[in-house]
């Protein structure tokens, strides 16, 4: 049988099937590396460190404390306290287990080297680039993450697969508060984010290897995979906003890219694999990132069930059709033929002919009258509609809590 055609019913009558056969493949493949890991750590914001491969490192600090947490303390009660800290100033709520609490007053700390003023930069690219930022987190970033088979079949086979809309949701927190205007300050919420995500993929570490879809001796989320992952994001937004010729001042990308190396940071990846400029990120991404984009069953149902978001809305301009051109724009022909997303007859050739003068009249590049033709229209209420539901996730009851369970 097609492993693209196995329908979750039909893994679930074989045990698993096809589709654990497949995600074991992908994760047994990315225990070791094709070429040997060159990169090295003084283009990294520590400026140096032992150059060990990151696909052997992970996050001991964090990790020996969820375990002991999951398998000893009482997790509920835990999620209902931590779900009260919110902001990065707010005192941890009292009643925490202790060396939970420790570890947290330890994790929210910023390192030495952050620097305010390139935070103040990265807040005004944020502003001005926020309709941008939100498609390119989900159809850049978001869909990316399909075919990045170590985290695909992550999220696959952790609690996240089976609560896909309340873990993007989560995601979609993320994107928003790293783009606020006191984001690693008083009254932000970024480092509170951050350091609930770091816990998160401790608890995963923890529970996934116990999954029986999930290949003995292979532990998840590894130093490489959160560098994959921030990849995904960070670089990959700043090279599709250079592609599309957007422009911006020299401050506002230094300060865009120094926000996700704190983020990086507060995610508990070591300093020496967080690239120290823009020019190291994109060397690093083409050992790490590049190389690794690949189908698995997984990750193509994962797209089709992000592919059918909108429809919850029932907004024309979010229809699937319309996502899947963006995603096909945006990644590609050869992703969007991974993904099974047919080319659209209508809104794949207006994307081709008309995005890139769009973006150019939006950034004032072009001194032409104001713009009305429907094209233009369509993509400026697309960018405002996505925006709106991007932010209406937001309103749902959300925690960023410690689960219990795998899919």
């Amino acid at each position: 049988m097609d492993a693209h055609r196995l329908s979750r019913r039909d893994a679930l009558r074989t045990g698993g099937g096809l589709l654990g056969v497949v995600g074991a493949m992908a994760l047994t493949a990315r225990t070791a590396r094709a070429e040997p890991w060159n990169w090295s750590p003084a283009d990294s914001v520590a400026g140096g460190g032992d150059g060990a491969d990151p696909l052997t490192k992970y996050d001991p600090d964090a990790d020996t404390v969820l375990a002991d947490v999951i398998d000893h303390a009482d997790v509920p009660e835990v999620n209902r306290l931590l779900a009260t800290w919110i902001y990065n100033d707010q005192p941890l709520p009292a009643g925490l287990p202790k060396n939970l609490a420790d570890f947290i007053e330890s994790a929210r700390q910023l390192p030495a080297w952050a620097d305010q003023g390139k935070l103040a930069s990265s807040f005004e690219f944020n502003k001005k680039r926020g309709l941008y930022l939100g498609v390119l987190y989900a159809f850049a970033s978001g869909m990316m993450s399909t075919v990045i088979p170590h985290e695909a079949l992550a999220v696959y086979y952790s609690r996240g697969g089976s609560h896909l809309k309340e873990r993007i949701a989560k995601t979609a927190k993320f994107g928003y508060d790293i783009g606020t205007v006191n984001a690693y300050g008083d009254g932000g919420e970024m480092i509170v984010t951050c350091v609930k995500t770091r816990i998160i993929h401790a608890s995963v570490r923890h529970l996934l290897p116990r999954s029986p879809y999930w290949p003995a001796g292979v532990t998840p989320i590894s130093q490489d995979d959160l560098m994959v992952t921030w990849h995904s994001l960070a670089t990959t937004i700043m090279r599709t906003l250079t592609a599309w010729q957007v422009p911006i001042p020299a401050a506002e990308s230094d300060g865009y890219l120094h926000s996700w190396q704190l983020a990086g940071h507060l995610l508990g990846i070591r300093d020496e694999y967080i690239p120290a400029t823009w020019e190291q990120a994109n060397a690093q991404a083409s050992q790490q990132l590049d190389p690794i984009l690949a189908p698995t069953a997984e990750g193509k149902d994962l797209a089709n069930q992000l592919l059918n978001l909108g429809a919850d809305l029932d907004l024309t301009l979010l229809s699937r059709g319309i996502l899947g051109a963006f995603t096909r724009f945006v990644m590609g022909d050869k992703v969007a033929d991974w993904l099974a997303i047919p080319r659209e007859p209508v809104w794949s050739p207006l994307l081709e002919v008309a995005w890139g003068p769009f973006v150019a009249v939006r950034e004032g590049v072009l001194a032409v009258a104001p713009v009305v033709d429907a094209p233009y229209w369509m993509f400026d209420e697309f960018l405002r509609q996505f925006a709106l539901w991007y932010v209406a996730e937001l309103r749902m009851p959300l925690s960023i809590e410690i689960p219990l369970t795998n899919r």
